[in-house]
C-alpha cells in the first residue's frame, strides 16, 4: 500500500502548498496529484512541482478530456514524462454536463463510448508502433468531415514517449467503474467509501475485469481514492471541515436526477440525507445543507478528530483493496499522522 497527496484545484487565487508536497516527498509519498474543473489547469501546476521534487510521481487528477483532443493530451503527458524523468501517471476523466457543455462548449455525448475511444488513441500515440489512425464515432484520425482539407495523413510522435505510462480513469458510476477496470491501469474514486466496496464497486471491477480477458486482476489495478484528513481533538469540528465539500458536491454538482454525487451517496445508502441536501442547497440554503450532511457519511470518506481515531478509522482502510491513498491534507502533521498509522 503506498501513500499519495492530492492537492485539488485552485479557489479564486492559485497557492501551491510547495513545502507541504517536498516533505511528502522526502517521506517517500508515491504521488501528489492536482487537478482541473474550471479555473487553474492540471498540468501547469503539476510541472511546478515536477521541477521543486524528486522522486514523487506527478499525478493529473484528472484531465478533463472534452478540453483537449486525444493527441494533445498524449503531447502534453510526455512531455512532462520525459522533463520529470518518467514520473507521470495519466489520469483522465469526463468531468461532468455543466463543465463540459457550459464551460467547453463541448457537447457530453456517450460518456463511455467516448472515453473508450479517446484511451485508445492516447494508447496508440504512447505505443508508437505505426503512425495514429482511428475511425470511430467521436474520433476520426486524419480527420474525415464533410469539410477536411483531404491534405490529413497519419502521422507518428516525434518524441519517443513511455509506452507504458499508467492510465488512471476517474469515475463513480457502476458503468464508468467497469469501464476503469477493463482499460486503464488504475482507478481515482472520489468520495470513496470502504465499508461498501463490496456492496458498491466489487461486482463492476471484476466485470471489468472479465471483458479485459486474459489475467488482468486487482493485484494489477491501482484503486487509489482521495481522503480528506483533518487532525484535531475535537471530532465535530474537524467533521465541519469536510460537510461543506460533500454538501457542495452531492446537492450542488449538477441537477435533480443528473448528479453522479449524490448517486453515489444513494448507493452508500444515504437516500433520505442525500434527497434533502440536494433541496436545500439548490434551493440556496447552503448552511442548512452543510447541517444536513450525516456524520455517518464524513465518517465513511473521510478521517477526521485526534490521531488515535483516525487510527482506528484507518483499519477499513486497510482491509479493503485499496493500493494507493492519496490525502487531502492542510498541513504536514496531518501527513505524518497517516503514514505513521498507515
Amino acid at each position: 500500500m503506498r501513500l499519495g497527496i492530492m492537492l485539488g484545484y485552485s479557489g479564486a487565487r492559485l497557492d501551491l502548498p510547495i513545502e507541504l508536497v517536498q516533505e511528502a516527498d522526502r517521506m517517500g509519498f508515491y504521488v501528489v496529484w492536482t487537478a482541473e474543473a474550471y479555473g487553474s489547469d492540471a498540468v501547469t501546476p503539476l510541472t511546478w512541482l515536477g521541477a521543486l521534487t524528486k522522486n514523487i510521481h506527478l499525478g493529473t487528477a484528472i484531465l478533463q478530456m472534452p478540453a483537449r483532443t486525444p493527441a494533445m493530451t498524449a503531447m502534453t503527458a510526455m512531455t512532462l514524462d520525459e522533463l520529470s524523468g518518467g514520473r507521470v501517471l495519466l489520469g483522465l476523466g469526463l468531468s461532468g454536463p455543466q463543465v463540459v457543455e457550459g464551460w467547453h462548449g463541448q457537447p457530453y455525448g456517450k460518456p463511455l463510448a467516448k472515453t473508450r475511444e479517446y484511451v485508445s488513441i492516447v494508447r496508440a500515440i504512447l505505443k508508437r508502433e505505426q503512425p495514429l489512425i482511428h475511425s470511430g464515432e467521436h474520433y476520426q484520425i486524419p480527420y474525415q468531415g464533410a469539410d477536411a482539407t483531404g491534405l490529413g495523413k497519419p502521422l507518428k510522435s516525434i518524441i519517443h514517449g513511455r509506452a507504458d505510462m499508467p492510465i488512471y480513469l476517474a469515475a463513480i458510476g457502476p458503468k464508468n467503474v467497469q469501464l476503469a477496470a477493463e482499460i486503464a491501469d488504475g482507478w481515482l474514486p472520489v468520495f470513496f467509501a470502504p465499508r461498501c466496496y463490496d456492496d458498491v464497486f466489487k461486482e463492476p471491477i471484476e466485470e471489468g475485469f472479465a471483458k479485459a480477458g486474459g489475467d488482468k486482476n486487482i493485484a494489477q489495478f491501482d484503486i487509489a481514492p482521495t481522503v480528506r484528513v483533518v487532525v484535531g481533538d475535537d471530532v465535530d469540528a474537524c467533521r465541519a471541515q469536510v460537510k461543506p465539500h460533500l454538501a457542495l458536491y452531492v446537492g450542488g454538482m449538477g441537477a435533480k436526477g443528473k448528479n453522479f454525487y449524490h448517486d453515489l451517496v444513494t448507493r452508500y445508502g444515504y437516500g433520505e440525507a442525500a434527497n434533502t441536501i440536494q433541496e436545500l442547497y439548490l434551493a440556496g440554503k447552503k448552511a442548512e445543507a452543510i447541517a444536513a450532511v450525516p456524520d455517518a457519511l464524513v465518517d465513511d470518506v473521510a478521517l477526521c478528530g485526534p490521531k488515535e481515531r483516525i487510527k482506528d478509522l484507518l483499519g477499513m482502510w486497510k482491509a479493503s483493496p485499496v493500493t494507493t491513498l492519496n490525502l487531502a491534507v492542510d498541513n504536514v502533521e496531518g501527513l505524518r499522522v497517516v503514514a505513521k498509522a498507515w
